[in-house]
């Protein structure tokens, strides 16, 4: 865990990803033949070999926030990047990539404040004396992501972050661990997903995969509330049937299916009723690519404390690496 511990503690907001790239060039160099960085940020690896090209693909970036106006007091006002929750965000940390820690606070004076809040009622307390104190330690432009600790909870694991460096972490274990390959493999770690898939629609473009799978977190039914979804924790990889961005591929989802049958891999299907992940950018591009995605049950995405388990980390690098090596296309 200890790597994945790593992962999820780089601060990489939407559109400044080049820390964890980094991080992730360094782990993965070694195995892959060809390693490059795209105009997006996109970090990808290419793993040379015979037969279709195939793209895997997990996101790097983070939501996080952006200082865009400074009070007369040093408060920090601040949008967002990604999908922040302004009740999820409210008292929270954040750190700004040049170091500066401040804590997301909101005017209790109001007392109806609470029953409709919006991210434009929130501001940042660094502990600034006033605006020229604050402007010696953050700009307008500036970027942070909420700090969340890792810790390990039995089978559990609790950090910020785990969308979508859990993925990341899954697909470098993918890349070590693979014995031998069908397909010419391009291993994309995408820029600026929260944006709007961004990263991968500029990849999927110069790439022209003829298969594709996403590594993403997605949401669960299993915690206290109305909303009712089969996904839970501890249950296995998520195989995806379909999200808000894609309706996967018959041919994929199947063969996900068929590979976790066949090597005794937990999974579950997974049908989500909001959202989407790179997977929709990717089947779009070119003149349409056959696409899938493996999901991590995760609980409480989109905020400073994601929670995901390790069984079912374990089955989703398993089946990567099985998919790998059983070929697509074959």
């Amino acid at each position: 865990m200890e790597l994945l511990k790593k992962l999820t503690q780089i601060a990489a907001p939407s559109g400044n990803e080049s820390a964890v790239c980094d991080f992730i060039e360094n782990e993965i160099k070694d195995y892959v033949d060809e390693l490059y960085r795209d105009n997006l940020g996109n970090l990808i690896a290419h793993k040379k070999g015979p037969g279709a090209r195939v793209l895997f693909d997990a996101h790097t970036d983070e939501i996080g926030i952006l200082a865009t106006y400074i009070e007369d007091n040093g408060y920090i006002r601040f949008a967002n990047l990604g999908g922040v929750s302004p009740y999820n965000a409210l008292y929270q940390r954040v750190k700004f990539l040049n170091g500066t820690e401040g804590v997301v606070t909101v005017d209790a004076s109001r007392d109806d404040i609470m029953k409709n809040l919006k991210l434009s009622d929130l501001y940042i307390d660094i502990g600034a004396k006033d605006k020229e104190d604050a402007e010696s330690r953050v700009l307008i432009g500036d970027a942070a992501a909420f700090c969340g600790d890792f810790c390990e909870m039995g089978d559990r694991i609790v950090s910020k972050a785990l969308d979508d460096r859990v993925a990341c972490y899954c697909m470098i274990r993918i890349i070590k661990e693979i014995k031998s390959q069908k397909n010419d493999l391009y291993f994309v770690f995408a820029a600026s997903e929260e944006l709007g898939l961004r990263g991968a629609k500029a990849a999927a473009v110069s790439i022209n995969p003829e298969f594709a799978v996403a590594l993403d977190v997605t949401a669960t039914g299993d915690t206290l509330g109305k909303r009712k979804m089969a996904v839970k924790l501890g249950s296995g990889a998520a195989i995806k049937i379909k999200d808000n961005s894609i309706l996967c591929h018959p041919y994929i989802k199947q063969l996900m299916i068929d590979t976790c049958k066949k090597y005794d891999i937990p999974y579950q299907t997974e049908v989500l009723e909001f959202g989407g992940t790179d997977a929709g950018a990717i089947h779009l591009s070119g003149s349409g690519v056959a696409t899938g995605a493996i999901s991590i049950p995760t609980r409480y995405i989109h905020s400073p404390s994601e929670m995901a388990d390790k069984n079912d980390i374990e089955a989703v690098i398993s089946l990567g690496i099985k998919l790998i090596e059983e070929g697509f296309g074959q």
